[in-house]
């Protein structure tokens, strides 16, 4: 298998199955991690790109079968797939190339800017991300000078513009020249000649991943800023070609949003919505002043009521934790037992059971459980999250049965 072939632009190729074993893999969905059962697949040779050197994989089809995710076992790429294709079976490659050739923009550009910040200021890159939507490139220095980041920015685009050669040089492990070049070091499961990066006259890298053949095809670099990383590091954040035209587009379409929103032009943005914020700040200010008075009121009023009895529920859509503790505190639940949640009828909220600590113990988890939530107590106290609200009728008419043995009592 031989994993140098990635020559630019190549998208389809035809080999054939080499093995196809069972394999699992894992992938992360939005912070969870789900297994998923398939094939390892190895070929006689690839045009997929396996991840390494700060490059995510390729992806594509191989025989009509997507690639979800291909690694690199030594010298051999393993493709992952979904369904098994016969041993010696002859397949076609076809690449997604909208993918690759946005991870050769990116990465071609961390080349050109980790090697004019060397250069120019002396940052060496210690180490760099590429991310889905923009990547990062860690400086060996606690913090930047102001403004060295706009005249790197200056310099990788002049060098983008002067349409400079981008080369691809295979060495031996043994060859004088490997000394030369700039490099953090090989893997432990290296195999083969030296993979070299070559940018004429700027920088020679030792890289396994892909690239443009020429700066031109980068289109243009932004380099967003810089945000302070691991001790003693700083992390510079960039897009490079066509991110840098879906970033506009998005910022424009941000932009004329916010405009009918707020009503003033987009250089007043920040002012209208510093505005905006400080607004809410004093509404919920004052929102919270009613409440808590809203809450002593209600208290008042039930404990005013001549046949008031031994159970109060209340269910307000506006209110938190303070609101609810301020009306037990008010009634008083040696001998009364109350039952209070805050939030959407239907949906999701906060509620406080208090009462006698016996039947309060007794009752917090069975009402906890009717509203799908997480609760805790002590003293009489029994509070939490309710996920779902729809069963807080049935959790009142439990509580209401154990109140009426406050009453039986009393008689």
């Amino acid at each position: 298998d031989d994993i140098s072939l990635y020559v630019y632009r190549q998208t389809t190729f035809d080999t054939c199955v080499v093995s196809c074993v069972p394999a699992e893999l894992t992938l992360e969905n939005n912070g969870k991690k789900d297994k998923l059962k398939g094939f390892n697949l190895k070929l006689k040779d690839t045009i997929l790109f396996p991840e390494g050197g700060g490059q995510p994989d390729d992806h594509g089809t191989v025989g009509g079968v997507p690639v979800l995710r291909v690694l690199r076992q030594g010298p051999e790429a393993v493709h992952f797939i979904s369904s098994a294709l016969e041993e010696g079976q002859d397949v076609h490659i076809k690449l997604d190339w909208e993918r690759r050739f946005d991870h050769m923009q990116q990465h071609s550009g961390q080349h050109l800017i980790t090697a004019l910040a060397d250069t120019m200021f002396g940052y060496k890159t210690t180490s760099w991300d590429l991310g889905r939507q923009r990547s990062s490139i860690e400086l060996d220095t606690a913090a930047v000078k102001p403004g060295e980041m706009e005249a790197l920015e200056v310099a990788v685009n002049e060098k983008i513009r002067a349409h400079i050669p981008v080369t691809v040089n295979l060495l031996s492990i043994d060859d004088p020249a490997v000394e030369k070049v700039r490099s953090r070091g090989l893997p432990d499961d290296h195999a083969g000649p030296i993979r070299i990066i070559d940018i004429e006259g700027v920088d020679a890298n030792m890289c396994c991943g892909t690239h443009v053949s020429n700066l031109s095809h980068l289109q243009v670099i932004k380099i967003l800023g810089t945000e302070k990383g691991k001790k003693n590091k700083t992390n510079l954040i960039f897009i490079a070609g066509s991110r840098v035209l879906k970033y506009a587009e998005k910022s424009y379409s941000i932009e004329k949003s916010l405009t009918g929103l707020l009503k003033t032009g987009a250089d007043e943005h920040v002012d209208a919505v510093d505005k905006l914020q400080k607004t809410v700040k004093r509404l919920q200010k004052s929102n919270l002043i009613i409440l808590r008075e809203m809450a002593v009121l209600i208290a008042q009023n039930f404990k005013n009521k001549a046949d008031r009895g031994n159970f109060f529920s209340l269910h307000n859509k506006d209110g938190d934790n303070e609101f609810m503790n301020i009306i037990a505190n008010e009634i008083g639940f040696l001998d009364t037992v109350i039952f209070l949640t805050v939030g959407e009828e239907k949906g999701a909220g906060l509620f406080l059971l208090a009462g006698p600590e016996d039947i309060v113990t007794e009752v917090g988890p069975r009402v906890s459980e009717l509203l799908q939530g997480k609760g805790a107590g002590k003293a009489g106290r029994y509070q939490g999250k309710a996920n779902s609200l729809v069963k807080r009728a049935e959790a009142e008419a439990l509580l209401k049965e154990h109140s009426c043995k406050l009453t039986a009592g009393e008689e």
